[in-house]
């Protein structure tokens, strides 16, 4: 598709930003709403249901209902199975449609809501769908006399909160296990971009799930967020966002009903860069093509770069050379690879950061302003500072922008002591042609996800997720049963 289709399609969008409850697009309860602006330009996409409270109760009173009735959770794994692969089917067919409700949105480039974000989502709820009738419970070594089953269970009506960034995938995380489990979901979107998330339950509904088993409610997270987690008919809630709001949630779930709490929040990856380093010009490429992807707005983006001093002047000299690549374009051109900052807040907070980087002393080699200011947008340049010391707070602080901190060392066992000096552990990453002391490096860093040689290589058979205050739990891979699903022993005597 052409730029000027985007654009006409863009300008000919329309958007129903009712919540989604029982199978039905409703307003709020009492009525409110609010403006979803586009950072692409700065137009107003819709008027969303501002949800609270009440909303909350109505749309856990469907799942409570869908999900003791057994109009889901029944179904035979196989049958399950069906209706995902028809709703990732239905995904793929409206991917056009998906794609442009994600740039407008959030302000991510068309190239990659499209090729990126899309197949990724209809790739997990495929995968979950495919998944579920292949797994089996256990029979334990009891006693003669005894049969000692072990079974899962799903664990009832799960709450999903999920962020901004990758709106689409996010839910997608959420939905394919605790769907493919057999539980029902109350998904609460970001109040900076719910519209796929409203989409993507017309076209489970079209699929085949039940009403009631998938609500969705658009809202301010002190409003509908909060009365999820304070819920006492939710027995779980799955929440990927700031650690800040994740350690909220933990404490809301465990004053309410100690519903099961499972968290991905955010990160500092510190990325390591040897001078043994095997390939030069792929470690610079994966450097900045990791941190400036999606804007900087990527939880385990690798927003810290220790390179060793003896490389870090052909480092940077590599990196100052492409760092113009990412300069920031209309992301509805399929040629843009860095759109826009989601809101005027956050682009707020990331200028905030690059000028406290300035006034702390590091040296700006690359970006550091607003750009296409007259696109009526939000964007930030692809920003690079260079002698950063591991105490200022662009070293320390997740800043969630197109920002990256450059650390020199001379020694590694120090280089490593520096990247686990934050209170998060998402993701990291070691560059050496050293086997012995690459599986040294990745064994002594605490990240959950360790990267070698490489950044962001990803699929959906391994676990996502972090170690310290990034986070408990897992997303992805079949370990992301495990937080959907209830262990049950069935002792039988004989």
């Amino acid at each position: 598709m052409t730029t000027q289709s985007w654009h006409e399609r863009a300008a000919a969008v329309q958007i129903d930003g009712r919540a989604f409850i029982d199978g039905r697009r409703i307003d709020a309860a009492s009525g409110a709403r609010f403006d979803r602006i586009s950072p692409v330009d700065g137009r107003k996409l819709a008027e969303v249901a501002r949800c609270a409270a009440p909303d909350v109760d109505a749309a856990v009173a469907s799942s409570r209902a869908a999900f003791e009735d057994g109009r889901w959770g029944y179904l035979p794994p196989a049958a399950r199975k069906r209706v995902l692969v028809r709703f990732a089917d239905l995904m793929l067919a409206h991917a056009d449609e998906l794609a442009l409700l994600e740039t407008l949105d959030m302000g991510k480039p068309i190239r990659y809501s499209l090729n990126t974000d899309v197949q990724l989502a209809q790739n997990c709820i495929r995968w979950y769908g495919e998944a579920v009738d292949k797994i089996y419970d256990q029979v334990a070594p009891a006693p003669q006399d005894s049969l000692a089953l072990i079974t899962r269970e799903p664990v009832g009506v799960v709450a999903a909160v999920i962020p901004w960034n990758y709106p689409m995938l996010m839910a997608a995380w959420k939905l394919g296990p605790a769907l493919a489990a057999g539980n029902s979901v109350v998904l609460k979107p970001s109040e900076k971009a719910p519209l796929s998330a409203l989409r993507l339950a017309e076209l489970a509904l079209e699929a085949g799930i039940p009403p009631g088993v998938f609500n969705v409610l658009p809202g301010f997270g002190n409003e509908a967020g909060q009365a999820l987690a304070l819920h006492m008919d939710v027995d779980c809630i799955a929440f990927t966002g700031s650690t800040r709001t994740g350690k909220q949630i933990v404490q809301m779930a465990g004053q309410s009903n100690l519903k099961r709490a499972w968290t991905e929040l955010g990160g500092k990856s510190a990325n390591i860069v040897c001078a043994d380093c095997p390939d030069l010009d792929a470690a610079v490429a994966a450097a900045i093509g990791s941190i400036y992807f999606n804007q900087g707005e990527s939880c385990n983006a690798p927003s810290r770069l220790f390179v060793e001093e003896p490389i870090r002047a052909a480092f940077l000299e590599k990196a100052l050379r492409l760092v113009p690549r990412y300069a920031p374009g209309d992301p509805l051109d399929e040629a843009t690879v860095m759109g826009a900052i989601v809101d005027a807040a956050q682009m707020k907070t990331v200028l905030g950061y690059i000028e406290d980087g300035k006034a702390a002393g590091a040296r700006l080699l690359a970006g550091g302003n607003a750009a296409r200011v007259e696109s009526g947008g939000l964007y930030v340049e692809p920003t690079l500072f260079d002698g950063v010391d591991p105490a200022m707070r662009i070293a320390r602080e997740e800043i969630f922008g197109p920002v990256l901190s450059v650390l020199a060392f001379t020694d590694l066992d120090e280089a490593i002591r520096q990247a686990n000096a934050t209170p998060y552990g998402l993701a990291a990453a070691v560059w050496t042609a050293d086997i012995g002391r690459a599986i040294r490096t990745s064994r002594a860093l605490r990240a959950g996800t360790v990267h070698v040689n490489q950044y962001d290589n990803d699929d959906i058979t391994v676990p996502f997720g972090g170690y310290k205050q990034s986070g408990n739990g897992r997303d992805k891979s079949l370990h992301a049963f495990d937080k959907y699903t209830e262990l049950k022993t069935t002792w039988i005597q004989i």
